[in-house]
C-alpha cells in the first residue's frame, strides 16, 4: 500500500499513517538541528516540539543565508576578488534553494505531527437554517 505524500515531502521519512513515520521523522529532524539538540529526550519524547524547533532553525538558517546574499559584496570586497564574490554569491544562491525546500520539507513534516496527535474532535452539530 502506498500513501500519498504531498510535493516536498521528505525522502527519509516514511509517509503519515505509515510504520514507522515518527520514528523516521525524529531521525530527520534531529538531522535538522544543531547536534546538541540530540542530547534533550525531550525533543524524542515530543516530536511535535521537535518538529517545531527543526522548522525554526531551518527558517533562521534560510534568513541567514539571505542576508549573507544580499551583503556579501559588500562584506567581502576589500579582502575577496571579484571573481571569489561572484562564487560566494552562487554558492549562496545553491544553498538558499536546498534550505528553502528543506523549510518547505520541515513544515509538511510538522503539520503531519500535528495531525496525528490533534484531539478528536466532535462533529459540529448542524446549523438550523
Amino acid at each position: 500500500m502506498s500513501a500519498y505524500v504531498p510535493p516536498g515531502w521528505p525522502a527519509e521519512v516514511h509517509p503519515p499513517g505509515a510504520d514507522r513515520f515518527e520514528d523516521t521523522a525524529v531521525a530527520w529532524l534531529l538531522e535538522l538541528v544543531p547536534p546538541e539538540y540530540r542530547r534533550y529526550g525531550v525533543l524524542r519524547r515530543y516530536p511535535i516540539a521537535l518538529a517545531g524547533m527543526a522548522r525554526r532553525h531551518v527558517d533562521a538558517c534560510v534568513e541567514a543565508a539571505r542576508l549573507g546574499f544580499r551583503t556579501a559584496r559588500t562584506d567581502l570586497r576589500e579582502v575577496v576578488p571579484p571573481h571569489g564574490i561572484e562564487s560566494i554569491l552562487d554558492a549562496y544562491r545553491r544553498e538558499g534553494v536546498r534550505l528553502v525546500a528543506l523549510s518547505t520539507a520541515a513544515e509538511l513534516v510538522e503539520t503531519a505531527l500535528r495531525e496525528r496527535y490533534a484531539p478528536e474532535r466532535p462533529p459540529r452539530p448542524a446549523s438550523p437554517s
